[in-house]
């Protein structure tokens, strides 16, 4: 049973690299996993369009400022039977039939500021039986500008400021994704190198425990160790279980391989046969780590922070726009223009060319609801919310603290691991030495030696996976802070 265990496990080994040689490497370094990313994450893709759609929805805004065209005609007849008689006369009165036409034609809008204007013309002829009829028309412009109510903000200049302000928040929300998408990049890669460094430590731990048993074989050939002491037994035994832990480091490989190409591409299937092969080393810089400049770098900086920062200011704007409506309606009017009258179009069209009929007016008018309840409740809604708003973006400046806090003491902490594990190694590695010399002088057991390789191997693959968390410490401090982009140089275009 034990021997069909080692031929399966074998034949996974092989199958393993007869499928690895069909792939093709592809060596990459950190910057051009960010690269790829940039150029082909979905996430990233799909985030992108959310600056484009508010983008659009400003300029929609702005289309309360357009100027409305409008142009009507009109022809009416009357026809009036006649027959009847009137008090002053014995004769009938006659049948009367009467026709017009006219038409109007107009621009109207309103400017920043919240002047309505109007700009009008309109030509009407008539004429009845045995009247020969006239033209009467006339062109003017009329100004409505609100004092109080809508003077400060209004409808148009609230959908404006909110658009802009709009525009911010996703743009942040992008700048929000790409840093997560570069951190996860970063975090995807030095997990890569910690499973292929994992692989071959497992590897040297099998060719240890082969080299053990081998020697172990020549020993018994030689009548230096007993044929039935157990110790071929627990070489096998470790053999079988160094090889079992290769297998599944090569499965975490697999799976780490997967786990930076799901970042890097937008056609997985194009990359599903690549194998990348990391170029960048993974190194334990030590980082001068300060708290609070890291927390002032979080306050200022962080995408979150920035977005409840314009989700105040959007608050604000609103709160401005909802006290304005507290105010009554007073609106200054004013309107100016020329008449003209004829025979026909051509003569009222004369007179209004000439100028000499002008027509003005100026006055103002008033209106408030007698209880203003509705804006009177708005305004308190808006105020209570601005509250509300306020208050949660002091609960997330204090989580941003507490966050980065923890991110400076994980940094740290992992830091002093990368420097234990790393003497857990040579330490491990000097105790397997003088072992090995011991039981060659036969002053010690396979058993002690074969304990002090698994130790070695656990110390070299702790000593890869400290240096690999501090790496990722370092990339999540930075996350924390909203600094990725500016420590791994990646300059990108929000809009």
């Amino acid at each position: 049973m034990k021997r069909i265990c080692a031929f399966a496990i074998l034949a996974t080994v092989v199958l393993s690299a007869v499928a690895q040689t069909n792939t093709a490497a592809r060596k990459l370094t950190l910057q051009d996993c960010f690269s790829e990313a940039l150029a082909h994450n979905l996430d990233l893709q799909i985030e992108r369009f959310a600056p484009q759609i508010s983008l659009y929805d400003l300029y929609a805004a702005y289309g309360g400022y357009d100027p409305a065209f409008s142009l009507s005609g009109r022809h009416g007849y009357n026809a009036s039977p006649g027959g009847g008689f009137n008090q002053y006369s014995t004769n009938p009165i006659p049948a009367r039939v009467t026709q017009s036409d006219s038409f109007n034609s107009g621009i109207g809008g309103v400017l920043p500021l919240g002047l309505q204007y109007n700009f009008s013309g309109s030509i009407a002829d008539t004429a009845s039986s045995g009247n020969p009829g006239s033209t009467s028309g006339d062109i003017g412009v009329s100004l409505t500008q609100p004092l109080l109510k809508n003077f400060w903000t209004d409808g148009n200049r609230l959908s404006v400021s909110v658009a802009k302000n709009r525009l911010k928040y996703t743009e942040q929300s992008l700048r929000n994704q790409i840093i997560t998408t570069v951190t996860a990049v970063e975090n995807a890669y030095y997990e890569l190198i910690y499973a292929r460094e994992n692989v071959k430590v497992q590897q040297q731990a099998l060719d240890l425990a082969q080299k053990q048993l081998s020697d172990d074989k020549q020993r018994v050939e030689l009548k230096v160790l007993a044929e039935r002491g157990g110790t071929i037994e627990q070489d096998e035994a470790q053999v079988a279980t160094s090889r079992a832990s290769l297998i599944t480091a090569e499965f975490k490989y697999v799976g780490a391989q997967n786990a930076l190409k799901i970042l890097l591409t937008d056609n997985y299937a194009h990359w599903q046969e690549v194998e990348i092969i990391p170029t960048t080393p993974m190194e334990a810089v030590k980082q001068l780590l300060d708290l609070q400049d890291s927390w002032t770098k979080g306050l200022a900086q962080r995408p979150d922070m920035i977005q409840a920062k314009l989700d105040v200011e959007q608050q604000g704007l609103q709160l401005k726009y909802s006290f304005n409506q507290l105010f009554p309606q007073l609106d200054l009017t004013g309107s100016y223009g020329f008449n003209g009258q004829g025979r026909e179009f051509s003569d009222a069209f004369g007179q209004i060319d000439q100028g000499n009929a002008p027509f003005y007016s100026i006055g103002a008018q008033f209106s408030i609801p007698l209880s203003n309840v509705r804006a009177r409740n708005s305004y308190k809604t808006t105020k209570a919310q601005q509250q509300q708003i306020l208050l949660t973006l002091k609960k997330l400046e204090q989580n941003i603290m507490l966050q980065i806090d923890n991110a400076v003491s994980q940094a740290r902490s992992a830091w002093e691991s990368v420097g234990a594990t790393r003497q857990a190694r040579v330490y491990a590695e000097v105790a397997l030495e003088a072992e090995q010399g011991k039981y060659a002088a036969g002053k010690s057991t396979t058993f002690t030696v074969l304990q002090l390789q698994i130790k070695l191997t656990t110390a070299r693959s702790d000593e890869i996976q400290a240096l690999a968390e501090y790496n990722k410490a370092l990339a999540n401090l930075a996350q924390q802070e909203g600094s990725t982009l500016e420590r791994r140089q990646v300059d990108v275009k929000l809009k």
